[in-house]
């Protein structure tokens, strides 16, 4: 089995939203360039101790040498916190496209992409 058929995407959705939702807001503020990332951005995951995402990540895909670049990781704990994460990208007019996972502790690993 390759490492790619085990991430699942919005073809495998249920009922639940797992897919991470990634959005880009180049110039926030002077120098500031954001990549949002967000679980359950138009139906809320559950965040019951018993279903939660417990972490998301996000990648980056350089222009120049399609060298991949991990761009970090926050992970929550469940009924306390939501996956939502905003990873501030500095030089991000070097990258060509973004790639989110996120790992819910019943459904798994979901990924998604963004061309910059």
């Amino acid at each position: 089995m390759e490492f790619s058929e085990i991430i699942k995407t919005g073809e495998a959705e249920g009922r639940e939203k797992h897919v991470p939702t990634i959005t880009m807001d180049k110039g926030h503020k002077e120098g500031v360039d954001i990549v949002r990332v967000v679980v359950g951005h138009e139906e809320p995951h559950p965040n019951t101790v018993e279903h939660h995402i417990v972490w998301i990540e996000l990648y980056g895909v350089k222009k120049d040498t399609d060298q991949i670049i991990s761009l970090g990781r926050a992970a929550w704990a469940p009924v306390y916190s939501n996956p939502n994460v905003r990873f501030q990208i500095n030089q991000i007019e070097n990258f060509k496209d973004f790639h989110a996972l996120a790992y819910c502790n019943i459904h798994g690993l979901w990924g998604n992409s963004l061309e910059a």
